[in-house]
């Protein structure tokens, strides 16, 4: 080995140790890459999490298929008391997005999901809803504004456009498809909105009153002319006392209101003490039917859908109070 050579040996040798490091390394990224996949990548959905059944729904009407979506609360469950399950946390771990009400529905997940979203995007689906159309909270619900925003069809429609929004950024590859989804919803949201308007209109005006277990129908109200009675208030968590049931009763008795509605998602109790109440004093009042306030129907029904929740809503209404 002649000498030139045995001086170069060295550089040779580490030239070639970090060449080998390099090519190891790129070995391993590439096989992680096909391991665990990248968001939006042909054959890899994006995985988005959300916490009530409404937003579900439109979250997979607006991703189509390119959004893999997971639920935490199923049908019948009350938001305002849900707590994060073990099994709920690494539904939020695994996401790429997570979709929530905000204005403090959730009530008892907003501190962990604030925490989440310092790590991936964590999207409120009312964060783009005029401050104006917001109606004002109340103090047991924590927040300045009311949150069952989805009973008024226009706001929904603003929740719409913001996940089409904010998949578009996370997967820019398929914004077209996304947009194109949203398109087509939205156009049924306003024939929805038309159909609600209408057949509210049709129920006498003096017979339009609203009467529910729990304050969730303001939106509703506001946005369909019909006036809104709650037991409770906003949150299901301040239960209904005995003041609130005496008032409630004596102004159904004094305005001869005949009919009240249950909620798939609240306990009948206090609304059946209001009903024994007011047949006490001599005025029969019975029930008009069960309404979806902060939970859809079960998967797979009509009731399941966005769409088809508002539609039982508003036929058992038309039905019992026209």
């Amino acid at each position: 080995m002649n000498k030139q050579f045995k001086k170069a040996l060295p550089r040779w040798v580490t030239t070639v140790g970090v060449l080998s490091l390099v090519l190891v390394l790129a070995t391993a990224c590439t096989q992680e890459q096909k391991e665990q996949g990248t968001a939006g990548e042909a054959g890899q959905k994006i995985k988005a999490t959300t916490t009530i059944g409404m937003i579900s729904d439109i979250v997979g009407k607006v991703g189509g298929d390119h959004v893999e979506v997971t639920g935490i609360m199923k049908s019948g469950v009350d938001p305002h008391l849900y707590k994060a399950s073990q099994g709920d946390m690494r539904k939020l771990d695994q996401a790429d997005i997570i979709f929530y009400n905000g204005l403090h529905l959730e009530g008892k997940m907003q501190d962990i999901l604030e925490k989440i979203g310092k790590q991936k995007p964590v999207i409120p689906v009312s964060k783009n809803i005029a401050q104006d159309q917001l109606r004002a909270g109340s103090p047991e619900m924590g927040s300045e504004h009311d949150p069952h925003i989805w009973f008024n069809v226009q706001n929904w429609m603003s929740a719409v456009e913001t996940i089409r929004d904010e998949l578009s950024a996370l997967d820019a590859a398929h914004a077209e498809d996304y947009k194109a989804n949203a398109e087509a919803y939205l156009a049924e949201l306003r024939r929805l909105d038309d159909y609600t308007r209408e057949q509210i209109a049709s129920i006498p005006e003096a017979q339009r009153v609203l009467v529910t277990a729990h304050d969730a129908f303001g939106y509703f109200g506001d946005a369909y002319n019909i006036q809104v009675k709650g037991l409770q208030g906003m949150s299901t968590e301040s239960e209904a006392g005995s003041q609130d049931v005496t008032k409630l009763r004596d102004y159904l008795v004094e305005h001869k209101i005949k009919a009240v509605f249950v909620e798939t998602s609240v306990p009948r109790k206090a609304i059946d003490a209001v009903i024994q109440g007011a047949a006490q004093q001599g005025h029969t009042i019975r029930i008009g039917g069960e309404l979806y306030s902060d939970a859809m129907g079960k998967e797979g029904t009509e009731e399941g859908t966005y769409i088809g929740m508002v539609k039982h809503n508003v036929n058992t209404m038309v039905k019992a109070l026209k």
